[in-house]
């Protein structure tokens, strides 16, 4: 029960505001995203550029752990299950193992684990969607702004 309200929390909270008329950026043959900062009012500093901070999370394994907001939730297909039902884990700081999602167009076309990339965005977060090519490939990546950085703020893999 816990895991279909986390899971409905995740939905509701990225999933609301993800569709616009404009379609949404890709990531194809890297990161395709504007690579221009954004002004905003004075009493807030400027907004992280997507793309540079996605760049900087996949390359250096110290400035990753400072971007996720730990303990981090994930639903993970449960392995004792048979059928991989989804549950909720908690990942502590000490328990992270780095994540690299840089993506190469080469990975839709290599011969194993076939896999899709695509970012959606909202106002003030993105979706990193991998999506595996008749291989069960399967997972959410959930990022936020909080005063102008982004931050890894939940993960949903339900690979098979």
């Amino acid at each position: 029960m816990k895991v279909i309200a986390l899971l409905f929390i995740l939905i509701s909270t990225f999933g609301s505001g993800c569709t616009t008329k404009d379609s949404p950026k890709h990531f194809s043959d890297g990161i395709n995203a504007s690579k221009s900062t954004v002004s905003v009012s004075k009493n807030q500093s400027q907004i992280e550029d997507f793309s540079t901070f996605f760049e900087n999370f996949n390359d250096d394994r110290i400035f990753q752990l400072k971007r996720i907001s730990f303990p981090i939730y994930a639903i993970v297909g449960n392995p004792d299950d048979e059928g991989l039902a989804p549950m909720q884990e908690v990942i502590e700081k000490q328990d992270w193992e780095y994540l690299d999602l840089s993506y190469d167009s080469t990975y839709v076309s290599r011969d194993y684990d076939q896999y899709l990339q695509r970012v959606r965005f909202t106002s003030d977060s993105a979706i990193v969607e991998l999506r595996g090519i008749d291989n069960g490939i399967y997972a959410n990546y959930y990022f936020k702004q909080n005063n102008g950085k982004w931050f890894l703020v939940g993960i949903e893999d339900t690979s098979f």
